[in-house]
């Protein structure tokens, strides 16, 4: 059939359409014999069966469609840009696609994948339950629909989505690598090992798959194993930084010569002039940092520490002023008088205790404690609060930053149904039937109001250390994701005194609301300031508490090993061979530093 022909007789099939679906069927089946690779003739079938209500049969065309794409030049261009990463000329193309056929769902995927490069998750679902919807066997936009859940912090939906995508595709291990760790963020470790297990037996040289059963190994408690796991993994891929940062962040060994040496060979062979290896340098330089702190040399530490905040900075470029803006407004709406206006609000529900403050401040020791208690579950970080705030912020004044003010206009029903959302999305991390449980995520420090308004009765303890102590550490650690603030010795130092400043204000507005746990008092006097955590909680005080470090819970931080472990005063004082490199430091914490523990009076 001539090309002329070919656009003569699919114009005539959408002609048809209007009216006469069973002709417009039979002239796209004639073009699909003559150029079974004709995209348009499958999506016309498709839109020809739907009008004679056979959806079975129009899904199946759908998918074919789906399958010629890649004859369409249009299409393979698309595909072009996306993989060169030109969004806005795929973008472009794609929609154009889409207004001559909205049904067209490899080109509404692959829109989707737009959107999610462009961290638009929201938009990528719908784009892709659109898809399924039309071609519901399309196996690719499902499992982009598990990733967006994945992305978007939904992992339970994200594990049960993916599960039916490996009924049709068992072999990948890709779609098996996500779900192990979607599972592993609900806690399901038992299946999540399982499937670690069976993948690095059919993928014995995988080193990012080895890595990955390391780091479920490590957060189950078997460092051993976990270990073990991380060097399978250099085994396979010497050179990948992520691996050596994963031995380096269990805190709890010390590398060896060999090991440094490798580390150093690895990084020369990353070479600054490719971007693809700014990963491998990152992960490296930290865990050189690491390797000569262990060994006092503190100069080629704090070079190396530095080398690699500065690349992760970089990649993050974090604004200080946005985090001093957001504080003073929410500071600015949450008076007294705000809170009483809402007294009575939000879901009653007692279950929640909230651990926040400043990460590598003690959160997660503190959850260890309350967590071998008999009426208190531990969990892990959650998501859920800051998700809720957002999407708040997005939907009521579409920028989610500015979720404050959504909160003070919401009215008192809406806020009751923001504490239900709340506890119906964390039900699936409630695995032990106890009457509470902890979200142990740091930074909802930023959302204390907010919390306090949806779930007036939950409690709130607040993580507090030592100023140097903390943010060294934080400057120290490199973090899975988030926290772009521990990537510079002044943003960690303002991101500091913003967080002292926002408190001290909640403790004005709502006194006793928040319970403080001094980490240097911790240490100092155990029992004493476990015993005021637990009368805080309305629970009596149990002997269990203390022999937390025998507690074989999971846990996901980078304390997982730490809080193992008696308590000890390991962490007192790192800073201090340090100190020449802290001036940025120093200076952003100004009176803060010098006030510890207590607040300066000029932050109330």
């Amino acid at each position: 059939m001539a090309t002329v022909t070919l656009d003569q007789a699919l114009a005539n099939a959408r002609q048809l359409l209007n009216g006469q679906p069973g002709a417009a069927l039979a002239q796209a089946q004639a073009i699909i014999d003559e150029v079974p690779t004709s995209a348009a003739a499958h999506r016309l079938a498709a839109h020809a069966l739907r009008a004679l209500n056979r959806e079975g049969e129009a899904q199946a065309a759908s998918l074919a469609a789906v399958g010629a794409t890649a004859h369409d030049p249009a299409m393979v261009d698309a595909a072009l840009a996306l993989s060169e990463n030109r969004l806005p000329d795929a973008e472009g193309a794609l929609r154009q696609r889409l207004r001559e056929d909205a049904t067209d769902v490899a080109a509404i995927r692959m829109l989707a994948e737009v959107a999610g490069r462009l961290g638009r998750y929201e938009d990528a679902e719908k784009l892709l339950s659109r898809a399924l919807a039309l071609a519901p066997g399309f196996g690719a936009a499902r499992a982009n629909l598990a990733t967006v859940y994945y992305k978007q912090n939904r992992f339970a939906e994200a594990a049960e989505t993916l599960e039916a995508v490996l009924e049709s595709d068992p072999g990948n291990p890709a779609h098996a690598n996500l779900r192990a760790a979607a599972l592993g963020r609900i806690g399901g470790y038992d299946e999540a090992l399982a499937l670690y297990e069976e993948l690095t037996r059919r993928f014995p040289d995988h080193a990012k798959l080895w890595m990955s059963y390391g780091h479920m190994l490590k957060t189950v408690g078997r460092q051993e194993d976990g270990i073990a796991a991380y060097r399978r993994a250099l085994a396979a891929d010497p050179g990948l930084g992520e691996i050596w940062w994963s031995l380096a962040n269990l805190k709890t060994i010390r590398f060896d010569a060999a090991d440094r040496s490798a580390m150093e060979a690895a990084l020369v062979a990353a070479k600054p002039e490719s971007d693809a290896r700014a990963d491998d340098r990152l992960h490296l330089h930290f865990a050189l940092g690491k390797a000569y702190d262990d060994s006092d040399e503190h100069e080629p530490a704090f070079r190396h520490y530095a080398a690699g905040n500065a690349i992760r900075s970089a990649q993050l470029g974090y604004r200080a002023a946005e985090t001093r803006a957001t504080v003073d407004a929410i500071i600015a709406a949450s008076t007294a008088e705000f809170f009483a206006a809402r007294a009575g609000a939000g879901d009653p529900a007692p279950d929640p205790i909230f651990i926040l403050g400043m990460p590598r401040a003690g959160s997660t020791l503190i959850e260890q404690i309350l967590s071998c208690h008999s009426a208190i579950e531990g969990t892990m970080e959650l998501p859920d609060i800051p998700a809720l705030a957002l999407g708040l912020g997005r939907e009521t004044k579409q920028d989610g930053r500015r979720w404050i003010e959504a909160l003070a206009e919401a009215p008192h029903a809406q806020l009751a149904e923001l504490g239900a959302a709340f506890l119906d999305r964390t039900a699936v991390q409630r695995k032990t039937g106890k009457p509470f449980y902890i979200d142990k995520l740091p930074n909802n420090w930023l959302y204390t109001v907010f919390i306090r308004l949806i779930l007036p009765n939950a409690k709130i303890i607040d993580a507090r250390r030592a100023p140097l102590d903390c943010c060294f550490s934080n400057f120290r650690q490199h973090f899975a994701k988030g926290q772009a603030f521990s990537y510079g010795l002044a943003d960690v130092g303002a991101y500091y005194c913003d967080y002292v400043r926002l408190m001290a204000h909640i403790d004005a507005v709502q006194p006793g609301r928040v319970h403080r746990v001094v980490h240097e008092a911790l240490l100092d006097e155990p029992e004493a300031e476990v015993r005021k955590m637990i009368a805080y909680l309305g629970q009596p005080f149990e002997e269990a508490c203390m022999a937390f470090h025998a507690n074989a819970r999971a846990v996901r931080t980078a304390s997982s090993e730490q809080v193992r472990r008696p308590i000890n005063r390991d962490g007192v004082g790192q800073w201090q061979p340090y100190e020449e490199w802290l001036g940025p430091l120093k200076d952003a914490l100004g009176p803060v530093l010098t006030a510890y523990p207590a607040v300066p009076a000029d932050f109330g």
